[in-house]
Parts: structure tokens; C-alpha cells; sequence
């Protein structure tokens, strides 16, 4: 980010011999409702009084080989016969430097806090205990008590851990609702960074839906309350004392804060956090569509009047609604309820609805708005079907590896599979082969050129295709190549060919 470095905040330490490495992550303050006077809110030290033994410091160890681990120092390659080789050999054998000797410990410091005091359960950040080999949980009067992990889930940077209490009494704080969070409201992060106790910063919510493009269900509060070192994965309250959100990251040039914190809202998280202690991993929804944003240019060519929603770009092979019910070229409008205003919002919604579910989306087909039922599948599924393929964002993959579609919508033509059913609608020689194109959107580049539903694509750019995500993967190519137009072989229902330049501006 340019001179700016966003940074997750949990700290790691080499323990032998080695420097200190930051690594980790940051947390999003702001300060809670008390009454305001006229130099400022009103004192919060009730309200920390009673929310300070719930926030934990997590400690864990990681152990690693040699020069393997991060940050270690390799024995230098010394001329034979050095009159130094025996003092190296000396130094590296004790210290752990060197590759065949024993491992080391890699040590990270980070925050947490406890959600239920009798089942002793602990959320973090992933981050703060990824890879790590021991974890121990410190609390504000000394007592350290080991952790054992509950489960993890790295889209939305969350961990749940468990100790054994042992007749220890926890305190425990619940989760709040942070949607009813505004600009300006006041809030507190505590943190416990560096085994020294809780530290309390306050401040108010600058900025909701913030996407810093850490993950595909980015929805972060932004906050500028003070987040130190250390402070990755502890509690942001509101006035009420309610966790509304789970410190994760900031952005600062130097490491220290400079008033730009990000916070997990619990609206995500704590549906992650119950998904975790059921199941011990995670289990979304899944629409089993391939998504893109609504320009103002595809929004007009749909006879939208604004450029709202997320464009169906393909419909994923074997997912929950590869049977018609969302078609590429459809924009989704409404999900259960919920309005997608672009097209990040679908993602996270769809993820947060329980498998099995049916929903009843609203979409523009064709310029007209009309609402269709679907039934949810799960994500972990379809995740499987991704493996192995390259391609664009899934409805919950931002980034990820995509699998085939069905069908596909690519400048203002729907394209599909070129198969036994699709050749007789058309009646299509049995000769032609390559992406039979289904419908061509009214006033699009496509009908500009005089394309017409039946006929078929063999080729774009003197390079065949034989698939929808051919096609999809050959447009987006010449896209990165900075091409305006693409050029296109077609094939008529008889099999005669043509050539067609469309732009793709």
C-alpha cells in the first residue's frame, strides 16, 4: 500500500539467539456511548473495570529446524583449513544456527478473549496461532492455563480455542450486534499485548464495510482507536460492553498506530465462531455462480436504470443451481431478503446463510426483475470442485482457483456446452464444434455485429475453444494483454464460418 504497510499486529519473537520479527495482528479500536460532556465523553473506567478479565494474551511456540526458521542466521561457507572454521563450528553447533543441528522456538504474542467462562472457550485471529506447536492462554491475574484448538478459519482470519478452567473462575463477555454500530459511536478495543495486562484504548467508528482486500468476506470496521503491538485478535466493545468486533489489522508506515484500525464485525464473526464449536470448521453456503461487478456500460446494455447488484458471469458445473434457475447474464438484485448493492456483498451474505437453505433471490433477467427460489449448497463442496482449475471469482471465492461452468455471459452473449440437447434446440450440424452461443443481450457489442443465438464460437484469436470457461479465460487474456477487441471465428448452424471483431471496452 503504497508507503503505508498494513500490518496484522501479533508479535513473534525468536528465542534463540535470533532478532525480533513483527508479524501478526492489529487491532481496531474505538471507544463506547457513555455520556457525552462538553470536553468529551464521560470516564469508561466502570466499563473496563468489568470487561478487563476477559481479554486473555496468547502465547504459543512454534518449533523449527535449523536455519529453516525464519529469520536465522546460516553458518558461513569458510575456506578449507580456516583458522576460523573450528570457532564457527563452535559457535553455530551451541547457538542452533546450523541446518543439521537441533530446532529452534519461534514464540508469538497476541490477544484474545473469553466467550464462554464455563466451557472455557477463547476466540483469537487465526493468525495469532497459525502453524504454532504449543498454546497457552494468560490471563489478567497471572494465571496460564494450556489451550487446546477448537478450529480455525483463515477467509475470515478467526480461531477458537479451549482451556481446562480447573476451578479458575473466567470472566466472559458476549458478542453484540455490530450492524447497529454507526459512524461516530463510540467504542473501546482492549487488548492484552506482551503478557502485561489489559490495555484499554478509545476512540469511535470511522468508517463500516471497509474492504482491504485481506480476504473474500472483507467487511471491516474501521476505528481510531489506538491499536498497539500485540493487540491481534482482541475484543473492540461498544458502550454496552458487547464485542462488536474482533481486532485484526492496521495500517501504519512505521508499525505503531496512526489511527486506521480494522476490527472482524461480529456479525461475521460470531456465526464463524458457533460454526467452529459445532463443527470445528466452517460451513457457508453456496450458490454456485461465477460473479463480476454491474458497470454503468452493462447496467445500460441491461436496460437498468443504475448500476447495482452482481452480474452472473457463469454458472458453476454440478452446483445448486446449475438446473436454470440463475442463468449467466442474470444480475442478482436481492439475496433472501438482503440487498446486493455490489457485487462483494453477495459473497458474504450467501456465505452466512445455512446450507440447505431456501432462499428466494431476486434478479433482472432479460430487463425484467422476477424472483426465483433456490436451495443453498455447501461451500466446502464446491470448493472441491474447484481443485486442479484456474479462473475468476466464484460467488464465495474472491481470487480463488474457479472450476468449469455450464454456461457463461461474455460481451452481451450467453454461451454454453456445445451437447446432444443444445445442437437440437438450435439444430446444429453434427460436424460444428466448439461454445454454442444461446442468447445475445439487446443493444449489446454482440448484437452490434449481428450475432445471432444458435451460432457457434470455435475460435478467439486463432485459438480454439471447446468450453464456456474456454471462452471466459481466452476474453479475460486478451483483456490483461490490453486488447480492445477480441476477433472471433463463428460458425453458422450448417458449419460455415465467419470472422467478427468485437470490442470489448
Amino acid at each position: 500500500m503504497t508507503s503505508n504497510t498494513l500490518l496484522r499486529v501479533a508479535r513473534r519473537t525468536f528465542i534463540a539467539g535470533a532478532a525480533a520479527l513483527l508479524v501478526g495482528a492489529a487491532a481496531v479500536p474505538s471507544f463506547v456511548t457513555p455520556t457525552i460532556a462538553a470536553d468529551g465523553p464521560a470516564s469508561v473506567a466502570d466499563l473496563a473495570e468489568g470487561l478487563l478479565g476477559a481479554v486473555v494474551n496468547i502465547s504459543t511456540s512454534q518449533t523449527v529446524k535449523g536455519t529453516e526458521g525464519p529469520g536465522a542466521v546460516p553458518m558461513p561457507q569458510l575456506p578449507e583449513g580456516s583458522p576460523f572454521q573450528d570457532f564457527f563450528d563452535d559457535f553455530f553447533k551451541n547457538r542452533g544456527g546450523n541446518k543439521d543441528n537441533g530446532a529452534q522456538k519461534v514464540q508469538s504474542l497476541g490477544s484474545g478473549f473469553v466467550i464462554d467462562a464455563e466451557q472455557g472457550i477463547v476466540v483469537t485471529n487465526n493468525h495469532v496461532i497459525a502453524d504454532a506447536d504449543d498454546i497457552e492462554v494468560n490471563f489478567s491475574d497471572g494465571v496460564t492455563l494450556k489451550a487446546t484448538l477448537v478450529g480455525t478459519d483463515t477467509k475470515t482470519d478467526v480461531a477458537v480455542l479451549k482451556v481446562d478452567p480447573k476451578g479458575h473462575k473466567l470472566t466472559a463477555v458476549k458478542f453484540g450486534d455490530s450492524t447497529k454500530m454507526r459512524v461516530g459511536d463510540w467504542v473501546m478495543a482492549i487488548g492484552n499485548p506482551f503478557g502485561l495486562g489489559g490495555t484499554v484504548t478509545v476512540g469511535i467508528v470511522s468508517a463500516r464495510n471497509r474492504d482491504i482486500n485481506s480476504g473474500p468476506y472483507d467487511d471491516f470496521i474501521q476505528t481510531d482507536a489506538a491499536i498497539n503491538r500485540g493487540n491481534s485478535g482482541g475484543p473492540l466493545f461498544n458502550s454496552s460492553g458487547e464485542v462488536i468486533g474482533i481486532n485484526t489489522a492496521i495500517i501504519s508506515p512505521s508499525g505503531g498506530s496512526i489511527g486506521i484500525g480494522f476490527s472482524i464485525p461480529s456479525q461475521l464473526a460470531s456465526g464463524v465462531v458457533d460454526q467452529l464449536r459445532q463443527f470445528g470448521e466452517t460451513r457457508r453456503g453456496w450458490l454456485g455462480v461465477r460473479i463480476q461487478p454491474v458497470t454503468d456500460d452493462i447496467a445500460e446494455s441491461l436496460g437498468m436504470a443504475t448500476a447495482k447488484g452482481a452480474l452472473v458471469a457463469g454458472v458453476i458445473k454440478g452446483g445448486p443451481v446449475d438446473n436454470g434457475t440463475i442463468q449467466a447474464g442474470d444480475v442478482i438484485l436481492k439475496f433472501d431478503g438482503k440487498d446486493i448493492h455490489e457485487m462483494r456483498d453477495l459473497p458474504r451474505v450467501v456465505a452466512e446463510s445455512p446450507v440447505g437453505k431456501a432462499v428466494d433471490v431476486l434478479i433482472v433477467r432479460k430487463g425484467v426483475e422476477q424472483t426465483v427460489k433456490v436451495t443453498l449448497g455447501r461451500l466446502e463442496d464446491g470448493e472441491k470442485l474447484a481443485s486442479g482449475e484456474e479462473g475468476g471469482n466464484t460467488d464465495q471465492n474472491k481470487g480463488d482457483k474457479a472450476p468449469a461452468v455450464s454456461t457463461a455471459s461474455v460481451l452481451g452473449m450467453t454461451v454454453g456446452e456445445l451437447n446432444d440437447e443444445t445442437r437440437k434446440k438450435f439444430s446444429i450440424a453434427a460436424d460444428v464444434s466448439g461454445v454454442v452461443i444461446t442468447d445475445v443481450t439487446k443493444d449489446s457489442a454482440a448484437a452490434e455485429r449481428g450475432i445471432q443465438p444458435g451460432e457457434v464460437i470455435t475460435e478467439i484469436a486463432q485459438e480454439s475453444v471447446a468450453t464456456p470457461k474456454d471462452v471466459m479465460d481466452r476474453i479475460g487474456a486478451l483483456k490483461e494483454q490490453g486488447r480492445k477487441n477480441a476477433l472471433l471465428m463463428l460458425a453458422s448452424k450448417t458449419g460455415e464460418l465467419r470472422f467478427v471483431t468485437i470490442r470489448m471496452d
